[in-house]
């Protein structure tokens, strides 16, 4: 198997060279941009498997870096890095595309670990899923697709693929919220279990057209999608 292609973003340079120089000896192929110019730049140049994503940054931080990227791919995996924890910020991230969040300082372990969970879904065979429906609805998994009918309701990030196909396969059924976590994130934390809140908030969006489907919170226990 090929190395899995990394970008890297992050201004610090003593944080920058021990991270890099870990994700390689973990067997990643890195490239590291100090700016979100540079970051763009090496963006539009090369194919990446994941982007790991520092918020404060010169010249363009990287709220802003992920928007644009987000502009032109849903696809490809996006985690934060940053010394910032308020919930607000976490949200911010999550809604702009982002696929996780992690808060400085962090465990290379932690990191490769995050890392992992994502990259690993790359390498799975999902040609034979095909279409998974839920009403008028489809979920087009392979190509991380939404339609309604014939309409693309949206691109949807690995992520937000994962979740609903996971809520979807389990209809009717209240799926626990350390279950999802533990099989979507890696690991049941509790603010992991807030970046899950928000895309349930985003796949709810997705699916207003059909006010009949409805993804219910359980309270103390997780959600449930139904559709009457």
């Amino acid at each position: 198997m090929e190395k899995a292609k990394i970008l890297y973003v992050e201004d610090d340079e003593t944080l920058s060279f021990i991270t890099k120089d870990n994700l390689e000896l973990n067997g990643y192929e890195v490239t590291h941009c100090e700016d979100g110019d540079l970051a763009i730049e090496a963006y539009k140049k090369d194919h990446y498997d994941l982007i790991i994503l520092d918020v404060m940054l010169p010249k363009r931080d990287g709220f802003d870096v992920a928007r644009d990227i987000r502009r032109v791919d849903t696809n490809i995996p996006i985690l934060f890095l940053s010394a910032k924890s308020m919930k607000e910020d976490r949200i911010h991230g999550l809604e702009l595309g982002g696929d996780d969040y992690i808060t400085k300082p962090f465990s290379i372990e932690e990191l490769i670990l995050r890392i992992e969970v994502f990259l690993k879904r790359k390498y799975i065979n999902t040609v034979s899923l095909g279409r998974l429906q839920l009403g008028a609805y489809y979920l087009d998994y392979s190509n991380l697709k939404l339609f309604h009918g014939e309409e693309l309701v949206k691109n949807l990030t690995q992520k937000e693929c994962d979740l609903l196909k996971l809520l979807i396969e389990n209809k009717d059924r209240t799926l626990k919220r350390e279950l999802i976590l533990e099989k979507l994130w890696g690991e049941n934390d509790y603010f992991l279990g807030r970046s899950m809140d928000v895309f349930i908030s985003r796949l709810r969006k997705y699916l207003k057209k059909d006010p009949s489907i409805k993804i219910e919170n359980v309270h103390g226990v997780g959600f449930r999608l139904l559709k009457d």
